[in-house]
């Protein structure tokens, strides 16, 4: 199969660049993925395409302010981090702009010195270990320093910091939001409740390794960023009795997807677990857990819009995005989100 098979053509007046006022008015494409057939309503709606006894499964992670900007010591040359994923107490590995001012011994200071830097490791794919110093708690002076790294696709800072958060992000880690669960709001999560639909919380924290353009013709050929995951045995339990009495098991997001898919064994059962996932789903991956898909629209020729081909079936999604385009949906991460039932 080649990434070719993937592409769109996407205006870039689509390209959504700034969050709605209220999260759940967004549009809303709902597609049967054994019917092929697709009906548009608003996100509010969803709970019109939920029952009793499904189970939603969210992704509980918050993003941190990760993008630092400061200066190599003795040069004096602007340096740019984007914190990845956090190795020890005070080792990170990240990615650094310009990659020739931060070689293996290079210090870099931000904050007029509140926070250094020391490259500890040039990694084969160019990304660095650094360690930091500081004094005090890290997560304080991150907050103080850092700015939220919102995708590049988006031009500019925004108003509010929390609208690039979903309304129960928790665990500190990620690189990057989430997307599918930035429609929900709180009132909406408590109505789909007392429909007697079950939510389910995991964690995985989002690298961006997921959002890396494929640059191999063969789509097999394609390796992974590895991500950090946990769901303990209360969640887990959930799903699992969720599943047992005949409720859908319904991902909010291609990242809680695969966590479902790496943790599930192969009668769909899950048990607690946290690791390093690396899996990759694209045509033709059985799903061995989720049924149906809360999701944004994704990037061409990306490793999530094969996710979702893989769910869905490819000539499906295919005629799915073609008709959002001519609709003129609002794309990627303050866009429009599709259900895949």
């Amino acid at each position: 199969m080649k990434t070719s098979d993937f592409y769109y053509d996407l205006p870039e007046e689509l390209i959504a660049q700034d969050p709605l006022e209220d999260r759940a008015s967004s549009r809303l494409l709902v597609l049967n993925k054994k019917t092929g057939e697709i009906e548009h309503t608003i996100f509010k709606n969803i709970k019109n395409h939920l029952k009793k006894g499904d189970c939603l499964v969210i992704n509980n992670t918050k993003v941190i302010p990760a993008r630092l900007i400061g200066e190599k010591e003795g040069s004096g040359g602007k340096v740019e981090f984007l914190l990845l994923k956090k190795i020890s107490l005070d080792t990170w590995e990240i990615i650094v702009k310009p990659g020739k001012k931060a070689r293996g011994g290079a210090r870099v200071s931000f904050g007029g010195g509140l926070l250094t830097a020391e490259v500890i490791e040039v990694l084969p794919d160019g990304n660095r270990i650094v360690k930091f110093f500081y004094d005090g708690v890290f997560e304080n002076v991150l907050d103080k320093l850092g700015q939220m790294p919102l995708p590049p696709y988006i031009t500019h800072a925004l108003k509010d910091k929390n609208r690039y958060q979903t309304v129960y992000a928790k665990n500190d880690g990620s690189a990057a939001a989430p997307t599918a669960g930035l429609h929900f709001t709180k009132e909406l999560l408590t109505e789909i409740k007392e429909m007697g639909v079950y939510i389910a919380e995991l964690t995985l924290h989002v690298g961006l390794g997921t959002f890396r353009p494929v640059k191999v013709d063969d789509v097999e050929s394609h390796v992974m960023h590895s991500e950090y995951y946990k769901i303990d045995e209360e969640n887990a339990e959930i799903i699992n009795n969720a599943k047992k009495n005949g409720g859908r098991i319904i991902s909010v997001g291609t990242t809680s997807t695969r966590v479902l898919e790496t943790v599930a064994d192969e009668n769909g059962h899950m048990t607690a677990k946290s690791g390093e996932t690396k899996i990759f789903i694209y045509p033709p991956y059985k799903y061995k857990i989720v049924d149906a898909l809360i999701t944004n629209f994704h990037l061409p020729e990306s490793t999530l819009l094969m996710l979702v081909s893989a769910l869905a079936g490819k000539e499906n999604i295919a005629r799915a995005y073609k008709q959002a385009v001519e609709m003129k949906y609002r794309f990627f991460s303050f866009g429009d989100a599709m259900f895949i039932e």
